[in-house]
């Protein structure tokens, strides 16, 4: 078994695909205007239109509706990643912070709700849990 995806639902296609594109610098491919793919070394960030949710199951996704998930991209320096998307983002619920466990951490909320952390692994340990030999 392999995981493929994440997947977002969301009423707002252009906005949420255009967050994540100019938040990872990655550029979305678009099968069909309601569903595209950002796709990262480590993964692939889909988002679907509310429209396809009929096509699996009817009412079994909703969209801005999450409060259980943390979208995390791992960044070789989540301060200077700050310095831009700040002046840009509109909702940044914590600035660079360094966790308990290591990591550096910058929290933001993409514009359906979603929260994202984007992250730099600052301690040694940190570093050698995601096989970075150095500080970046």
């Amino acid at each position: 078994m392999q995981l493929v995806s994440i997947r977002l639902i969301t009423d707002h296609m252009t906005d949420l695909v255009g967050f994540y594109e100019r938040a990872t610098g990655c550029d979305a491919a678009w099968a069909t205007p309601d569903f595209a793919e950002i796709a990262t070394p480590a993964g692939t960030l889909a988002i679907g239109s509310s429209r396809t949710v009929a096509l699996f199951a009817e009412g079994s996704a909703r969209p801005a509706d999450n409060h259980t998930a943390i979208i995390e991209f791992i960044v070789d320096d989540v301060d200077a990643l700050y310095a831009g998307l700040r002046t840009w983002v509109d909702h940044v619920v914590s600035e660079p912070t360094t966790l308990p466990w290591g990591n550096r951490s910058l929290l933001v909320r993409d514009p359906d709700g979603n929260l994202v952390n984007f992250f730099t692994p600052a301690t040694p340990a940190a570093r050698e849990r995601f096989g970075i030999a150095r500080a970046v």
